[in-house]
């Protein structure tokens, strides 16, 4: 989740900045970036490549930047859904073992 939260940071700045002239993206690789959390290495941000820049040096891109909002809301709110699963689960064994 705390990949999930430097992601969305990550995106609101990239939009905040939109039309600041000369601003690169930013983002994390998140697939390499969750692999590399399992095992508490810290999230390493880059400058994405390959978008097309504005004239002022500027290369974000609204679309993109909105997809990766939706798309980083959605995987939250599935990461806490499972978190919720498994405190229910700790609840429940902890209950149990009173008896």
């Amino acid at each position: 989740m705390d990949l999930l939260s430097t992601r969305q940071k990550l995106v609101a700045s990239n939009i905040a900045n939109a039309d600041t002239p000369g601003y690169k993206t930013k983002d994390v690789d998140f697939q390499f970036e969750y692999l590399a959390a399992l095992e508490g290495a810290k999230v390493d941000v880059i400058e994405v490549q390959g978008l097309a820049v504005k004239n002022d040096g500027n290369d974000v891109s609204l679309d993109r930047e909105a997809r990766l909002l939706s798309e980083t809301g959605l995987r939250f709110n599935a990461a806490q859904t499972m978190l919720k699963g498994q405190f229910r689960a700790l609840k429940s064994a902890i209950q149990e073992g009173r008896g």
